[in-house]
């Protein structure tokens, strides 16, 4: 008998509705604070910032939303993702558990970012923008929004964190493929990143220096609106068509999660596979556990405080309460790029502080051996980023290897590494280091949280 290794969902089953864990929270958030008045912010005053459709979507508390047919027909290039039972890694680690992994690598740019950029390059043009600004880490969430732009004929302007715009040319390559604009940041091009240029010259640069820039540049154009690729409650909606198809595989293998696992730098992933499940949960259903994984080296969640802050280093974007490591602090160079984020999306922290997620945090080197451990068995190379949650599921199945327990665990491999290939020659060749928490500099930085 053939045991299934691909659970393949056709086109005619890609979500046509996003789910908003709003409608399912058992308490309700924080508003989302006015950085002048310290009031909860109103539609029109993210306008300068967003779309109309994106505002109303970041303010809903409708379970369902639906998803327009245009963006449903750009996801048919690459969704519904597969489900891989991962059969050669339980046989290589001896365990008795079932891991799964939702596969989001088959996208154009290699990761689950298009599912968002997409969307929302969509009400951009809808509602006439002509030109989008944004950051990016890892270069992922730059690549997906260069070929968001490029099907609806968007501007696309990238700041893209220094160390990374060093450290991955290909991926600046290819946002200037799709016709994107890709800027080191900080940047000589903004007011705060020539401020922060003239009290650090050789700043590596972080997402908040670089939304700084990138929403600098969109309020000065009327034709121009600023996009994120994660930790704001519309990007996390829009992530769900994941998690919404990989309940739906997973009932195709007669089977359904114990365990439920994501890396998290700003939350978009964790929450596209895990909020679906955790919905289901609230409303009745089977209890899971959820772990959030982050870098050891930016531990937002494990280590950061819950508080209002800024989501960028200039203080330029609205206030929300969050897991931070305060808007100045500046994580080191580490491979993950997309986990290099001071704070942690609101959604995400509200649900941690409830217990309902369970963070975790690993070092560098331990999880690009997951990677490599993950690879030769599945033959799937993992993003750097992809690679904390790898580590943890790891340690799940070896858990029930000593326990006998077989449990099913499901993650999301939110990523390929074909553009990490240098990364991970330096693993190999001994050349990386895991990178120290600069705690010191994390206590400077929550000293200066603004007082709510």
């Amino acid at each position: 008998m053939t045991e299934t290794v691909k659970y393949l969902l056709d086109e005619t089953r890609i979500p046509r509705q996003w789910y908003n864990i709003n409608a399912d929270l058992p308490e309700p958030m924080a508003p989302v604070l006015h950085p002048g008045t310290h009031q909860p912010v109103t539609a029109d005053d993210l306008l300068p910032l967003f779309p109309r459709g994106v505002i109303e979507q970041e303010m809903s508390s409708e379970r369902e939303i639906d998803i327009p047919e245009p963006v449903r027909a750009a996801y048919r290039q690459w969704r519904p993702a597969p489900l891989y039972r991962a059969r050669r890694l339980e046989q290589a680690l001896g365990t008795p558990a079932r891991i799964y992994y939702k596969y989001e690598g088959v996208s154009p740019t290699g990761s689950h970012k298009p599912n968002t950029a997409v969307a929302q390059a969509f009400y951009n043009h809808q509602e006439g923008v002509k030109r989008i600004t944004t950051e990016t880490g890892a270069g992922q969430w730059g690549s997906s929004l260069a070929l968001a732009g490029a099907m609806f004929g968007l501007e696309i302007a990238v700041y893209m964190v220094k160390v990374s715009f060093q450290q991955k040319p290909y991926r600046r390559a290819f946002m200037e493929s799709f016709g994107a604009e890709c800027i080191a940041s900080p940047s000589n091009t903004t007011q705060a990143g020539r401020a922060i240029l003239a009290d650090h010259p050789d700043s590596t640069g972080s997402l908040g220096i670089a939304i700084s820039e990138a929403v600098e540049m969109a309020v000065q154009r009327d034709d121009t609106r600023y996009a994120l690729g994660s930790v704001l409650n519309h990007v996390l909606l829009h992530q769900t068509v994941t998690g919404i198809e990989a309940r739906e595989q997973m009932a195709m293998a007669d089977d359904e999660p114990d365990v439920v696992i994501g890396c998290t730098g700003g939350g978009s992933n964790f929450a596209g596979l895990v909020f679906p499940f955790l919905g289901d949960q609230l409303r009745g259903g089977k209890t899971m556990e959820f772990i959030a994984v982050e870098p050891a080296a930016c531990p937002t969640l494990t280590k950061g405080r819950f508080a209002y802050d800024f989501g960028d280093t200039a203080h330029l974007t609205p206030l929300t309460k969050m897991h931070t490591l305060g808007s100045g602090f500046v994580p080191s160079g580490f491979h993950a790029g997309g986990l290099r984020y001071h704070g942690m999306a609101p959604q995400i922290s509200h649900l941690t502080d409830l217990g309902l997620i369970k963070p975790r945090a690993y070092e560098q080197l331990e999880c690009f051996a997951a990677g490599l451990e993950f690879a030769r068995a599945e033959g799937i190379i993992p993003a750097p980023e992809a690679n904390h949650a790898v580590k943890a599921a790891l340690d799940e199945a070896r858990q029930c290897r000593e326990t006998g327990e077989s449990k099913a665990i499901l993650f999301n491999l939110c990523g390929h590494g074909n553009f990490d290939m240098q990364a991970y020659t330096d693993y190999l060749a001994g050349k990386l280091h895991d990178q120290e928490y600069a705690e010191s500099e994390a206590a400077m930085a929550l000293s200066g949280l603004p007082s709510v």
